[in-house]
Formats: structure tokens, C-alpha cells, sequence
């Protein structure tokens, strides 16, 4: 029997940055983002030998490990590591030696929420293998303490919710880790029109998040006023975003992404540069109008609201960087588990 467990990536639509701490804990914070039919898989296979066999498919990176209570965080696939031993701590020792892969479909420091993404299905697949009844917050704040307590890994919490809650989803960020998930029901045809506009456009370059967020974070407890202001103008933007999906008015989209693209440049340095400022002003002279980049920033994906039929006239405009857009559709499902 094999036990496996796939959840998607998110887009952040609204609001990013505003559920790091200390902002959130001090301010609150609220996000806007939404789920696509990009994913995080794992698989578990139970061996009848006593080890831990690890395969990052995607990376081709691999470990394989004697099965003990707590395995050593040195810097190298700690990920896996870290959800192993949060299960072991919590729920006692697995039932047997096995061999655990992933595959994630988009690369680590994407800003597509990979790495959060990725610790939701490695619990997945740890929770059907092990019959651990997990619901979606209990999900996600196990992903969020093995990510930012265990492995002081620096970040949001927004990534965890979307990929167990799947959706469009407001979220409310508050002190002692609190977090109310909202599921947006947004109308077919509303969806169906943002999905046709809205371009993901991936810059070919990745970057180290937990270095902008460190600025951040240094910003807000500095308190540093533009920063701070900035992220302000980024939850106000993540109230708007949510009035305008649930009222259809789409085309304002656009204007919302670039107000929020240009406060969330006031964060923090390293979340814009001078090469994704010229791609982005070269998506609007194109026809967006407007957009913004996906995670922390510095690279990855960015995306597009392009109204009518411009979409296309901004791809082909983009093409001379050397990234590339990405087809997706957005998903209502989020962590799911099986076994076969």
C-alpha cells in the first residue's frame, strides 16, 4: 500500500507581508489569495527494513537515514526532517521503515508558497499513512510550527491555510498565532473572467525569501514609518480585493494589483529591482493595467491583470526576458490524502 497526498500552490492576491510577524501580532493582518491547479505531492512507502529513505524527486536530492526519535537538523532537506519529527514528538514512532518522495511543480523560491506547500503534503501523507485526524487549521498550524518555530525558517503564515484550505479564501492574522480563514463564494463567472485575465508570468530566477522577510521584519521592529504605512496600504488592499470579487467588478483588479505592487516596494529592500521594474513597466505599456510579484518578491512568478484580450499581447511583449507564462487554473480543493 502506498499513501499519498498532494496540495496546491497559492497566488497572493492581496495583502502580502501583513501576516508576518511582528506586524500581524501588533496591527493584525489580512490576505487575499486563492489556490491553483499547481501542487505539492508526497507518497509514503512502508519498508520492512528500520530506515528513513527521503527523495526530493524534483530536485534530485535524497537521504536515507537509520529511524530514530529525532533526526538531526543540519541544513540539508531539513523539510522532511523536521515533519518527521514533529509527527514522531506528537504522535509516537511510525509503524515502520519507509521511503518517502515528493515532487512540487513549481521550484523553491518561486513565490508561489512551494516550501509551505510542500510541508502540508509531507503531513498528508503522513496523517493517512498513520490514521491522524486532521482537520485543515490543525493541518496548518502544525506546517507553520515545523516551518517557523522548529526550523526557524523566517515567513508568513498565509501558505500553509491556502494549501489546506484550497480556494479563494480572506484571511485575518492576529496575536498568539491566531488565524480565521474565510472562504470566499465567489461566482463561476467572476472566477472565470479573473482566471481569463489574469496572466503567471515566471521570471526564470528564483530568490531566498527568508532574507526580504528578515528585512521586513527588522523594518517593523524598528518602526520604521514608511514601512509600516506600506503594509497598511497593503491590508487596506486586501479589503478592496475581496469587495471587488464578491461584487464582479473585475476590471478594477488591475488598479489594485499596481497599488498594491508599489506600496509593497516600501517594505522592505530587495523586493523590487531595477530588472523586474522593466519587465513590469513593459507588461504595461503592453496593455495590463496593472499587476504584481508573487511571495516575498525579488523574483519568481509575477502576475498580470491584462482586461479584454491583451493577454496575449503582454505574453508575447514579456518573451524577450526569458521567462515564461504559465497556463493554471484556479481550485476549490484543498490538501487531499488516498491511499492505493
Amino acid at each position: 500500500m502506498i499513501y499519498r497526498s498532494k496540495a496546491p500552490l497559492r497566488i497572493g492576491l492581496a495583502g502580502g507581508g501583513t501576516d508576518v510577524s511582528p506586524y500581524c501580532d501588533v496591527y493584525g493582518g489580512a490576505i487575499l489569495n486563492a489556490s491553483i491547479s499547481l501542487y505539492a505531492y508526497a507518497s509514503i512507502e512502508p519498508l520492512s527494513t528500520p530506515v528513513f529513505n527521503y527523495e526530493a524527486t524534483d530536485r534530485g536530492s535524497s537521504f536515507s537515514l537509520a529511524l530514530e526519535n529525532n533526526l538531526p537538523i543540519n541544513g540539508e532537506l531539513d523539510l522532511a526532517k523536521g515533519v518527521y519529527n514533529k509527527i514522531v514528538s506528537l504522535y509516537g514512532p511510525v509503524p515502520s521503515g519507509f521511503t518517502l518522495k515528493t515532487y512540487v511543480d513549481a521550484a523553491a523560491g518561486s513565490g508561489l508558497g512551494s516550501s509551505s506547500t510542500l510541508v502540508v503534503a509531507m503531513l498528508g501523507a503522513f496523517a493517512e499513512w498513520m490514521q491522524i485526524p486532521l482537520g485543515e487549521y490543525d493541518a496548518a498550524h502544525l506546517a507553520y510550527q515545523i516551518e517557523r518555530v522548529d526550523l526557524n525558517m523566517a515567513g508568513g503564515k498565509q501558505d500553509q491555510y491556502a494549501a489546506t484550505f484550497g480556494g479563494f479564501n480572506f484571511m485575518e492574522f492576529g496575536a498568539q498565532d491566531k488565524v480565521i480563514v474565510n472562504p470566499l463564494n465567489i461566482k463561476p463567472a467572476y472566477i472565470a473572467e479573473l482566471e481569463s485575465n489574469l496572466l503567471l508570468y515566471y521570471t526564470a530566477t528564483s530568490r531566498v525569501s527568508s532574507q526580504i522577510i528578515e528585512k521586513q521584519r527588522e523594518n517593523i521592529i524598528s518602526k520604521n514609518t514608511i514601512s509600516i504605512e506600506a503594509t497598511h496600504q497593503l491590508k487596506e488592499q486586501a479589503l478592496l480585493m475581496k469587495n471587488a470579487l464578491l461584487n464582479g467588478k473585475i476590471d478594477e483588479i488591475g488598479a489594485l494589483l499596481d497599488h498594491g505592487f508599489q506600496s509593497k516596494k516600501q517594505m522592505a529592500q530587495g523586493i523590487s529591482n531595477e530588472s523586474i521594474d522593466e519587465l513590469y513597466e513593459c507588461a504595461l505599456k503592453a496593455g495590463a493595467s496593472g499587476g504584481k510579484i508573487n511571495g516575498a518578491g525579488g523574483g519568481g512568478f509575477m502576475m498580470f491583470y491584462c482586461p479584454g484580450t491583451s493577454k496575449y499581447a503582454v505574453e508575447n511583449a514579456l518573451k524577450k526576458y526569458g521567462g515564461w507564462s504559465c497556463s493554471y487554473q484556479f481550485t476549490k480543493q484543498g490538501l487531499y490524502t488516498w491511499q492505493f
